[in-house]
């Protein structure tokens, strides 16, 4: 089967009004001494590449930035590890200072009344906060920080769920210049002390429970244990949230929430405006190979990244509402709640995505009023397994943009939103990750939508595809990464004098930044995504992307979701598939025949798995990404290093038996 594609008809292409409405047109018109055309997107990549000092300067005016700029945009700094490479050392804006918080609430010093942030949960729990009120709470946070010693630099940690509060807590830590991380309290004690235990926070939030798809989840345990383990937390405040009317007994010495309301009077807020490069979040790789790697983001890069993606890729602007399903866990938290430095009011939610029924977040979606709505590409794959159609229950009139990302969205999951959900929609498939906690191919807004593309690599972002000797290629399948250095590079890894992070990304090729995932450009300029590399297979020599099974195998009635790994037998790979099946369904031999064919078909004879196996469930990390490695190792019965950044690790033992 040859790699390339097929010339295509766009599903969607801008009209008139929204190419003149949109930010990116009017930041292009900013353009016009540089002789950028105002409707040429590819033009306006290539200039940004070229002159990225200059776009990241019109960037930061464009955008309003609060922050002190002065001296270089960008100069060479310190060699991080080993050899000097330009493109991972280089420093940006290294006298300029700024605050995060003060960014994002600049907005509602002069629009008190407007909506910050909407809320609601699976429980129907609806919380609504205007700019002024998000404010007063974050003062009251800020004084009690403060108190507790917090300053620039110190770590404060929150093992939370995806709530006011949580946004709150965050911005009152970094108004003081002290470093947030988080995650979400589906993770294991165990999970949540190799993370923040290799961080240190001074100190802890956490909540009593949470609800998830009907049922109630106690965490009073589990916080003791991270509290116990953990010797720099000096200070822990919980959150009332399972129960309001119960009083549930907090860890020791904790202080609750709501007394800190009463107890302090909101003031005005202090924002000590730190170093560019300075460290504002600490997130985390999945774990699955290992410890837990600590990725360090910085102040001004993650703030100026954020509001490229959002106004210029994403069309975000003042008093839009931008709803993203996220955990605390995963960076699209982060994505999301930088929305507010743009003026978007925060639509979130709280529980399981279909609970109590499919519609629960496009009754939020209606109800809240959503211009932008942020899923998964498995959300949608569900959605289309249960034969929902958004369109046929709300029209979803303020909806401007659907973005997606987590995994490979399919081409049929394209038709699914264009038929099902809206048709005049920017669909805009976006993926980057944890490393860069941003985007390396999104969306923009005055160009074409084409069938299972994303669109375009990221303003200012020299991404290319590499085969395996290093060399770009168009229309051939490879490597994703980028040759040129971007603000929103990780700081580096906590505790890491450059080795580790100088091996994750730049050890294969000179130069430039390797991302890990298999895709291939084609010749719109999109990109087409094949799954991630370390899952590539490789029967007789064949490249294939596990994705290419799935988007197969998932569309059958019989499979909710599926699996594929490589197994090495004399020499030779051969590809074993594992099926979750719907209900009141076998894998019978007319199944496992079905399923060869559709791949013998559609794919090649080289898809087509040798083995094919029943599970109640596929193994994904806790923001639903696959995890074919840990089922590679299960079934060559090597060891899996981290079960805990597993959601449902149990599911491995089911693998065991089909080892040889």
């Amino acid at each position: 089967m040859s790699d390339k594609l097929p010339v295509q008809q766009p599903l969607w292409t801008p009209d008139a009004e929204r190419l003149s409405s949109c930010l990116l047109t009017e930041f292009m018109g900013t353009l016009k001494h540089h002789n950028i055309d105002g409707s040429d997107y590819n033009a306006l990549y290539r200039w940004s590449v070229d002159n990225s000092d200059a776009f990241w300067e019109h960037v930061w005016n464009f955008c309003h930035v609060i922050g002190d700029r002065k001296g270089k945009t960008s100069s060479l700094g310190p060699a991080k590890f080993g050899l000097r490479i330009p493109a991972r050392d280089t420093l940006w804006f290294t006298d300029a200072t700024l605050n995060y918080a003060e960014n994002l609430l600049a907005f509602g010093t002069e629009h008190p009344t407007e909506q910050a942030i909407w809320f609601s949960n699976e429980s129907g729990q609806r919380t609504q906060l205007s700019w002024q009120q998000l404010t007063e709470q974050v003062s009251v946070i800020q004084q009690w920080l403060l108190h507790a010693g917090v300053g620039p630099g110190d770590v404060v940690s929150g093992y939370l769920p995806h709530i006011p509060h949580t946004v709150v807590a965050m911005l009152a830590t970094t108004s003081l210049g002290a470093v947030w991380t988080s995650t979400s309290p589906d993770f294991g004690a165990q999970s949540v002390i190799e993370r923040f235990g290799q961080v240190e926070p001074k100190v802890l939030f956490c909540c009593d429970g949470y609800r998830f798809n009907g049922k109630a989840f106690v965490m009073e345990e589990k916080n003791q244990q991270v509290i116990n383990s953990i010797s720099s937390i000096k200070q822990v405040c919980q959150i009332r949230y399972l129960d309001q009317q119960t009083v549930r007994p907090a860890p020791d010495g904790a202080t609750d929430w709501d007394s800190l309301q009463q107890h302090y009077s909101a003031d005005a807020l202090h924002f000590h405006r730190s170093q560019f490069n300075d460290p504002l979040f600490v997130l985390y790789s999945s774990g699955t190979t290992g410890k837990p790697k600590c990725i360090v983001h910085s102040v001004g890069g993650t703030l100026l990244n954020h509001l490229k993606e959002h106004q210029l890729h994403c069309d975000i602007q003042p008093k839009d509402r931008v709803f993203y399903y996220t955990t605390c866990g995963w960076m699209m938290w982060n994505w999301q709640v930088s929305a507010l430095a743009s003026g978007a009011t925060l639509v979130i939610f709280d529980g399981s995505p279909v609970y109590p029924k499919p519609d629960a977040l496009w009754q939020l979606a209606h109800d809240a009023e959503v211009t932008l709505f942020g899923t998964s590409a498995k959300y949608l794959e569900t959605l289309q397994k249960l034969h929902y159609h958004p369109n046929e229950h709300y029209q979803l009139t303020a909806l401007k943009t659907l973005c997606s990302t987590g995994s490979v969205l399919y081409p049929q999951q394209f038709d699914f939103v264009y038929e099902h959900i809206k048709a005049d929609l920017h669909l805009a498939s976006i993926s980057g990750g944890t490393d860069i906690c941003g985007c390396f191919v999104l969306g923009n807004p005055i160009s074409p939508v084409y069938r299972g593309e994303c669109q375009a690599p990221g303003l200012a972002m020299d991404v290319e595809v590499f085969n395996d000797q290093g060399k770009a290629v168009l229309e051939q399948r490879g490597e994703l990464v980028c040759r040129n250095s971007f603000p929103n590079q990780p700081i580096g890894f906590w505790n890491d004098n450059g080795e580790r992070y100088h091996q994750a990304y730049w050890d294969r090729f000179s130069g430039a930044w390797n991302h890990g995932d298999d895709v291939m450009q084609t010749r719109t300029g999109g990109m087409v995504f094949f799954g991630r590399s370390d899952a590539t297979l490789n029967p007789g020599g064949v490249r294939i992307g596990t994705a290419e099974i799935y988007q197969q195998v998932n569309q059958l009635d019989e499979v909710k979701d599926s699996i594929a790994v490589g197994r090495n037998q004399n020499g030779n790979e051969t590809i074993v598939l594992f099926v979750q099946l719907s209900d009141d369904t076998e894998l019978d031999e007319s199944l496992k025949r079905r399923i060869k064919a559709l791949l013998k078909a559609e794919c090649s004879p080289r898809h087509v798995p040798s083995e094919i196996f029943a599970i109640s469930e596929v193994p994904r990390t806790k923001s639903g990404k696959l995890v074919e490695l840990a089922v590679k190792q299960t079934l060559h019965r090597q060891e899996v290093k981290n079960k805990g950044a597993i959601a449902n690790p149990w599911v491995l033992d089911e693998v065991i038996p089909h080892a040889k």
